[in-house]
């Protein structure tokens, strides 16, 4: 049975609202972080241990006496291909980490974006990675759930926020299914209070909708302050990209999920782990 949860990545703009939800439930939550400072500000009630992906040992320390680890890793726009990658390199050290340990259950925030790879010639290293990381999941030997995700409506006030626009790259050609963190979060926890192993979740959200209208029922909801939305075309972050890494893996990403034919793939993740209730405007008045 889990009683003890290890989370790492709890500080990133995903790994917030799943925490938070994660402290509120019956399980003990120990953030495994390397800047203590900040998952202290975050969550300054929480008990935070000194951990790196890089380290093995600190690992080993910080997984004493925990049933259950949830991982929230990604590659940042900075990383080049033959750089660490805590996606895959991290995620070897934490397996490594665990092999004297009886973990119950594993978790890990994927992306559905990443099966873009190789549609219309597309083919990105970064999504290389996130294969890589679900394959050494599957065979961990560690009982495990995978979530993969689609657009989550913390993008309005953070990734796709620049000053009082929301700054939206190139056109979709198909609707995303938006999801609120907190509502993953519930979803995440559920799946770790469950009996349910081995499972790959979709994780989509109750609104279809590009992210144009998307923005706009955000834009209209939020009341903090006037928002607009704003376009960039698609051609000009790629010429850019040529000589930014950040706008280089902007695009490719954008790329990716613009023309990712995204379909409604979570009936069974609803059923077995809860439907997601925010709407898109909703959100907005709670962050208002």
């Amino acid at each position: 049975m889990i009683k003890n949860v290890a989370i790492i990545g709890a500080t990133g703009m995903l790994g917030r609202p799943v925490t938070g939800v994660f402290l509120q439930s019956k399980f003990n939550v120990t953030i495994l972080a390397r800047n203590l400072e900040t998952a202290g500000q975050y969550f300054p009630s929480a008990t935070v241990l000194p951990v790196d992906l890089r380290d093995k040992k600190s690992l080993q320390r910080g997984l004493i006496n925990q049933d259950a680890i949830y991982l929230n890793l990604h590659v940042t726009s900075f990383e080049k291909p033959g750089d660490f990658h805590a996606e895959t390199d991290g995620l070897q050290n934490l397996l490594f980490a665990v092999r004297n340990f009886s973990i119950e259950k594993i978790g890990l925030l994927s992306s559905l974006v990443h099966r873009y790879q190789g549609m219309n010639n597309f083919n990105w290293w970064v999504f290389d990675v996130k294969r890589q990381a679900v394959e050494l999941i599957k065979n961990s030997g560690i009982p495990y759930c995978i979530f993969y995700s689609s657009s989550f409506m913390e993008n309005f006030d953070h990734a796709y926020r620049r000053g009082r626009a929301i700054n939206l790259v190139g056109r979709a050609q198909y609707p995303q299914h938006w999801i609120a963190g907190e509502d993953y979060g519930h979803q995440v926890v559920r799946a770790f209070e469950s009996k349910f192993v081995n499972r790959e979740y979709p994780i989509q959200g109750p609104q279809a909708l590009f992210p144009e209208q998307a923005a706009r029922i955000f834009i209209k909801h939020y009341t903090r302050e006037k928002l607009t939305v704003r376009r960039s075309p698609m051609a000009l972050l790629k010429f850019i990209g040529l000589f930014n890494a950040n706008l280089n893996y902007v695009w490719h990403y954008m790329e990716a999920l613009n023309k990712y034919p995204e379909k409604f793939e979570a009936k069974q993740t609803w059923k077995e782990l809860g439907i997601p209730e925010t709407t898109i405007d909703m959100y907005a008045k709670q962050l208002s």
